[in-house]
This record gives structure tokens, sequence and C-alpha cells, in this order.
């Protein structure tokens, strides 16, 4: 922190908001298993006609691809939900389905729970950057980094990379392994779900051919995997995002405006599982995706300036976080750090 920089104060938001966000905290098993169907289900009815549509036209597979990664997304709400031990009441239950939903989506279920908890726990904290978040430095960090790091801090925040490459390496082969802060039942759950895949691909190149198998899988995972990369990014980079040090940290306030509420359309918003109710989700995980649209619209707390399709754009141009003025900048902000780095040095020079 430079010493310009003015810490904010903490704050807890409205004293009630527990009792606010713990009349939604009831899952609904009707509405779970009408989830699982159009989603789990509905993606492997796609995948299917995907497959079938390989003796007509690849444009036309290709052509499917794109609500089967709708799908494949919306999968991926029941897996993040069963994470949190939201979608159903049992605990098992959630563990089962999201083992599953887990393989369906290349995600070990242990291995992301752990992760994404700590996501939740430390979003918004700038002494807490950990697992589960999009790589940002300060402007300050920028700086003061080796070069090497600087280029490879700028090829990750290349939307070009990150939206592509980096989604499709994160979700196909990084979690393929583990690393050295996974403990035993967070490595079980990558090896158990990398043999779980191991075994679909052998029965698929055992029944229907791997060649076809990867023409109706891959352009949904590709799809799919960097439409999430993107929901996850333009939930927590943008303008006006709350981020702090961790004696000034609030949760409260890292839910409301460190993660943003992203107004969709109705059929986005749908494909999604009311995922743009982000920092309704951030405050209390605990609220299934299906109650999540129910407390926004029964609750003045949660009216918050949405993000649109429109305006989440301009959070492609954000690369740092401007610890100073508590706000989200780009790679051209940098020069100008710098030298007002240099003239405050300068202005501290003793008279010669």
């Amino acid at each position: 922190m430079t010493a310009a920089t003015k810490p904010r104060r903490a704050q807890e938001g409205p004293s009630n908001w527990r009792q606010i966000v713990a009349q939604y905290q009831n899952p609904d098993v009707r509405r779970a298993v009408a989830q699982i169907l159009t989603s789990v289900v509905a993606l492997l009815a796609m995948m299917v006609a995907m497959y079938f549509s390989l003796r007509v036209s690849y444009w036309l597979t290709l052509l499917l691809a794109i609500p089967a990664a709708g799908f494949m997304l919306r999968t991926f709400i029941v897996f993040h939900d069963c994470g949190h031990g939201s979608f159903f009441a049992n605990r098992k239950a959630n563990d089962a389905v999201g083992a599953v939903t887990g393989v369906l989506t290349f995600t070990p279920y242990f291995r992301w729970r752990h992760a994404h908890a700590v996501h939740h726990a430390t979003a918004g904290d700038l002494d807490r950057r950990e697992m589960g978040d999009i790589w940002t430095l300060t402007v300050d960090e920028y700086l003061d980094a080796p070069r090497w790091k600087q280029i490879a801090y700028r090829l990750y925040r290349n939307p070009l990379i990150i939206f592509t490459i980096g989604a499709w390496l994160s979700f196909i082969v990084l979690q393929r392994f583990p690393n050295f802060k996974d403990g035993k039942r967070e490595r079980n759950s990558i090896l158990w779900t990398d043999l779980a895949l191991l075994l679909i691909f052998v029965a698929a190149g055992l029944t229907i051919g791997l060649g076809d198998f990867l023409l109706v899988l891959l352009p949904v995972m590709f799809l799919g995997t960097s439409v999430g990369v993107w929901l996850f990014y333009v939930q927590h980079q943008f303008e006006g995002v709350y981020w702090e040090r961790h004696k000034q940290w609030s949760y409260v306030d890292a839910a409301l405006k460190g993660s943003s509420f992203y107004q969709l359309p109705k059929v986005l918003q749908w494909f999604s599982g009311n995922i743009g109710f982000h920092h309704i989700h951030h405050l209390s995980p605990r609220i299934p995706n299906y109650h999540l649209e129910q407390a926004y619209n029964e609750n003045d707390l949660f009216h918050i300036k949405p993000v649109t399709l429109r305006s989440g754009m301009h959070s492609l141009k954000f690369r740092l976080y401007d610890e100073e003025n508590h706000r989200l900048v780009g790679f051209g902000y940098v020069k100008e750090a710098r030298q007002l780095r240099l003239t405050r040095a300068s202005a501290v020079q003793p008279a010669p």
C-alpha cells in the first residue's frame, strides 16, 4: 500500500441481513430434480442429437453445440450448488450429484469445492488472493514485478487468451493434475474423476468411435468453458468493484460491492442458472440458485447497480487494481503510475 492510499472503513451492511438470506436457504427437492432434468439430462440428450447430426452435416453439429454448451453451463451450476451444500438438504445427495456432474464438466468435485470455498472466504481481500480467483495484480505490484512476470501477466490477462486457450487449459488439462496444496480428499477426487473420464473415452472408442465422440464433445467443451470463464470474470471484474486490504475488508461489502449483479436476458439467465445474481450468492452461498431471483425481487437490499451485457464488455479493458484510487484500470495507466512514482520520489529527495 502506498503512503497516499486512503483506507476505507469496513461496513457490515444492514444488521438483519442474516435474517433476510435465511428465508431463502431451504432446498426444494422438486425444483432440484426438475433442474437436473433441464440440465444434466438435457445435456446428454443434446450430445446424442449432435452425434446423429454428424450423418447430416457437421455445420448442424456445430449449431447444436451452442445450446448444448448452454446445458453444460447449467449442469455446472448444479455441480456448483452441490459444492455449497445448497442444492439438496441432504449432504450425501449433494456430494453424489456433485461428483457425477463434476465428471460431466471435467471438474473434480471435492478439489473444486475446497478451492471455491476459499474463493468465497477471500473474495475482494487484497491480502488473501489465493485460489479460485482471476489473477489480479495491483498497479504497485505490477510495477515492482520482474519483467518476465509482467509479460506473463499481460499474456494471462489478454482476452484472446484468458477466454479461449486459458479457459480450455484450465478445465480440460489443469484440472487433471493435483498441486502441492491439495489434501488427500482433493487428490482422490482428481484421481476418481480422471478415471471416470478415461472409462468414458474408452467406452466411446469401443462403441461410437473416438473420432465421432471428440467431434461432438470438443465444440461443447470449448464453447462452454469460454462462456463459463467469462461469467466468472465479469462477476468480480467490473467498474466500481470492491477490493480492500484485510484490516478494512468486510464480508458483506465484498459480497454486495465486490460481486456483480449481471443482469442477463431471461433466456441467458436461465441457461446460467441465475448465477448473475452473484452478489446475493456471495452473501449467502447456502441459497440454492433456484431461489436467487425470488430473493432479489423481494428485498431492496439486493437492488444494486446491474452490469448489463453492454456495460459488461467494458470489463475487458480492466487489467490491474489501482489501490490508491480504489478502481480497476487498464495497462494504459501503468505509464502514468510510473511517472507519478518518479515525481513522488524526486519530491522526497533531500536538497543538494
